[in-house]
């Protein structure tokens, strides 16, 4: 008789729940998350029924909280990124990693999921990556890294690549750095798979979006977009000062400034006019469900923001997949096919 159990997950960083939402789809119990943001909390607490805390982690006891199998974290990215200050763990937001562990130092959890911003491995010539290794390492687990693209792992159309970093307990000296192995002695990544979904049929809303998404000739916008923009059959991308079209038919990467006057928003042409994609939309470009909420008390900027900030939950799902196949195997012997 195969043992079966319900693995638990806490989430660090939790945003929405991009990562909670896939976790749950792959079949592991979430039951707890912790983020600052306010209007994150929103969102989150009205599709998720766990407990949800608001506070600033600095002042959180990570024993407080009960122990799970799993912690995820997905620690934010701005002090690694390269549209940042390049100013890595001189950042106080880059501390925030350290965060993370200390939760992990005191939990124990069987495994762990960081995410980030693909930039975090080359960030100071590799210098900050390997410190985040040599931490994850000596707090006793394995560090297995790649990097994932949405549109080869989630069958979502949209370019979003990330880096997502895997850990087991008391597999510290597994795959040392320098080896040529991305694999655990239970753990592999998903594997890709065919691009099957596009923006125009998946993603779009199929009637007319709601005026205040259109451009009109008020905007100073409008002229250089009517003359630049003339398929229906792709996205395109204004970026400060200049239009560019994503002939490849998915989504740029979409970004936390999309609603707050920032670049890289994305535009499309319908048959009523050229217009920014909706805050639901953009859920769809992360995997969330048309069943997921987005408050009415909450601004679209912020929406934006939101899903600009956001893992894509098909990817997610893919990767605890395979962390659920692995605690399986280590933990409670059990054989199961691999997951692709």
């Amino acid at each position: 008789m195969v043992k079966t159990n319900t693995h638990t997950v806490g989430s660090l960083f939790a945003g929405v729940g991009g990562i909670c939402q896939g976790f749950a789809d792959a079949g592991f119990n979430v039951i707890w998350a912790n983020d600052n943001d306010k209007f994150a909390t929103l969102t989150y607490e009205a599709n998720f029924a766990h407990n949800f805390d608001n506070t600033d982690i600095h002042t959180l006891n990570p024993s407080d909280f009960k122990k799970v199998d799993v912690i995820t974290s997905g620690f934010p990215c701005q002090a690694f990124s390269i549209a940042g200050y390049q100013k890595g763990f001189k950042d106080c937001r880059g501390n925030l990693f350290f965060e993370t562990m200390r939760f992990v130092k005191d939990l124990k959890p069987k495994a762990i999921l960081l995410e980030n911003v693909k930039n975090l491995k080359s960030h100071d010539k590799g210098k900050t990556f390997r410190i985040i290794e040599d931490c994850v390492r000596d707090y006793g687990y394995s560090f297995i890294p790649k990097v994932l693209n949405t549109m080869e792992y989630g069958n979502i159309p949209q370019t979003r690549e990330r880096i997502f970093v895997v850990g087991f307990r008391d597999e510290a000296d597994f795959d040392k750095a320098g080896s040529k192995a991305l694999c655990s002695r239970y753990f592999s990544y998903p594997s890709k798979i065919r691009l099957k979904k596009t923006v125009h049929n998946n993603i779009l809303q199929k009637r007319k979006a709601e005026d205040r998404y259109y451009y009109t000739e008020k905007s100073k916008y409008y002229k250089i977009l009517k003359k630049q923009m003339k398929s229906k059959d792709t996205v395109y991308q204004w970026r400060r000062v200049y239009l560019r079209e994503n002939k490849s038919g998915v989504c740029p990467t979409l970004t936390a400034n999309m609603g707050t006057g920032g670049h890289n928003v994305p535009l499309v042409l319908d048959g009523y006019g050229i217009r920014k994609l909706t805050p639901r939309e953009c859920a769809r470009l992360q995997g969330f469900k048309d069943s997921f909420k987005l408050p009415e008390e909450v601004a679209n900027t912020q929406l934006y923001k939101q899903m600009g900030n956001c893992v894509t939950v098909s990817v997610i799902k893919r990767i605890a997949q395979q962390i659920k196949k692995a605690l399986d195997v280590k933990y409670n012997g059990t054989v199961q096919k691999s997951i692709a």
